[in-house]
């Protein structure tokens, strides 16, 4: 985090600019929304069951629909 130490006879709202425009030259808050919205990758096992759970369940909903024990209701709208 940068510091800044008040000078004599700054007012608080110069600090807090000063401040402000030295966090954003060092560029913390760039890498903190990097860190914030870039998701881990999955590794390869993850990838492959995930992927296998949808399909088993698609094809369970699929066999449902086909036999008539659900209804084919369009999505709803929020």
């Amino acid at each position: 985090m940068g510091e800044v130490k008040r000078r004599k006879g700054e007012t608080f709202d110069a600090l807090l600019r000063r401040f402000q425009r030295h966090v954003q030259t060092s560029g913390k808050i760039l890498q903190a929304k990097k860190i914030r919205f870039l998701g881990k990758k999955m590794n390869r096992n993850k990838r492959r069951e995930s992927a296998l759970y949808r399909e088993d369940k698609r094809q369970n909903y699929d066999y449902l629909l086909k036999t008539g024990q659900i209804k084919d209701e369009p999505p709803k709208r929020r």
